[in-house]
């Protein structure tokens, strides 16, 4: 009797323990559900991610390997589109044998990336850019002693590896994307070889003697289309660095047509490039100045005979350009030390700082003053000026 209740008691709580896990069985079987159907949905949202993560990965490749091949391409035909397939090996001005460079209208240089070419503690600039006992000089002279590691000013392609037993000694001239090239002279010896290609910074030779040297230094120039520009108006050579990051060469035009006149920089410095027939006071005349002045300017005798080819800077900076027949009719322009003047055509005017100016010789540059000049900058007249700092002057 006893194992038949007993019997009866386990049959029923086995039947409810069945029925009651039934009973759980459809919730359960829900909550499973929504449980696989999110796992499913955040695998495809990762997928979505590893693949949106994917595509911009091999897009910023793509674009690195295009800039890559840009660069390389660069390298191996620099300044192509300006100097086209002229690779003359021969002369450091690539047009001498062979028709004057077409120059454009314009040209921005990017010297942003420029590296000084030499290392040394004390830098020193031992003879500028101008005229030098009857000769032009067509670059500047920078101390170093025989053996100090030489290096390129910018990246680029060597074209010239030469010795020059009258002048430039052992030398170099690398041509760069940004339409420069640079020469290095009086060398001892070449550490690269013609159509080699080299970063701004590589040691590219080490500083001599050679050639037509009275002492050990380097002769370093910059050239544009083979027209020698004076290295000093791109490179501020006290601190070591670009006056810019972006210097511009424009060619002025007189009548619609290309003229012997061009100018550098936003401070539009305007340069004549002699031509035959040309005098001092001829030139003097076409830019309504005079003959003093462009001696002055230009390191200059009166009875100084002028080359072919050879540039003459002919303003003092900020000035307009005089391309009309009025030029020549204009009366002689105030020495050097006159004030700036400027005009609506030319917009704000701006000045950047170099070594040992102040508020007051800028402001009497720029025909302003002192309180002017801080208003305009929002400074005070005790404000220490940094260098390379740009000032509005108007």
């Amino acid at each position: 009797m006893r194992n038949n209740i007993a019997s009866l008691f386990l049959t029923c709580c086995t039947a409810f323990i069945v029925l009651t896990a039934k009973a759980e069985d459809p919730a359960k079987q829900t909550i499973s559900n929504q449980v696989k159907l999110l796992d499913e949905r955040i695998s495809v949202l990762m997928a979505d991610r590893v693949g949106i993560k994917k595509e911009i990965l091999s897009e910023k490749l793509t674009l690195l390997e295009d800039m890559l091949l840009e660069e390389e391409e660069d390298l191996l035909f620099p300044a192509d589109e300006l100097y086209g397939s002229n690779w003359d090996t021969r002369w450091v001005d690539p047009f001498r044998s062979d028709e004057h460079a077409t120059f454009p209208d314009s040209c921005e240089i990017d010297c942003s990336t420029f590296i000084l070419p030499l290392i040394t503690g004390e830098l020193k600039v031992t003879s500028k850019y101008g005229p030098r006992r009857r000769r032009m000089h067509r670059g500047i002279d920078l101390k170093v002693q025989i053996g100090d590691t030489i290096r390129a000013a910018f990246s680029g392609k060597v074209r010239i590896r030469n010795f020059e037993r009258r002048g430039y000694g052992n030398y170099l001239v690398i041509r760069h994307p940004n339409g420069l090239e640079t020469v290095y002279g009086h060398l001892s010896r070449f550490l690269v070889g013609v159509d080699d290609i080299v970063k701004a910074g590589d040691a590219i030779a080490l500083g001599g003697n050679t050639g037509r040297s009275t002492g050990s230094h380097l002769h370093f120039e910059t050239r544009f289309l083979g027209q020698a520009l004076n290295p000093a108006d791109i490179i501020d050579f006290e601190n070591g660095v670009p006056h810019q990051d972006k210097y511009v060469f424009r060619n002025v035009k007189i009548n619609g047509r290309n003229s012997n006149i061009y100018t550098s920089s936003e401070n539009q410095l305007v340069y004549h490039r002699v031509k035959k027939g040309d005098t001092l006071g001829k030139v003097a005349r076409l830019y309504g100045t005079t003959v003093g002045q462009l001696c002055k300017l230009n390191g200059l005798k009166t009875t100084a005979t002028l080359r072919v080819g050879q540039a003459l800077r002919c303003s003092v900076g900020g000035a307009p350009v005089k391309t009309s027949k009025a030029a020549n009719e204009a009366k002689p322009k105030p020495a050097a030390a006159e004030p700036v003047k400027t005009t609506v055509e030319q917009g704000p005017i701006t000045h950047q700082i170099r070594k040992g100016e102040t508020l007051s010789t800028i402001a009497k540059r720029y025909g302003t003053t002192v309180a002017r000049l801080c208003e305009l900058n929002n400074i005070n007249q005790t404000t220490i000026l940094k260098l390379g700092r740009k000032l509005k002057c108007s």
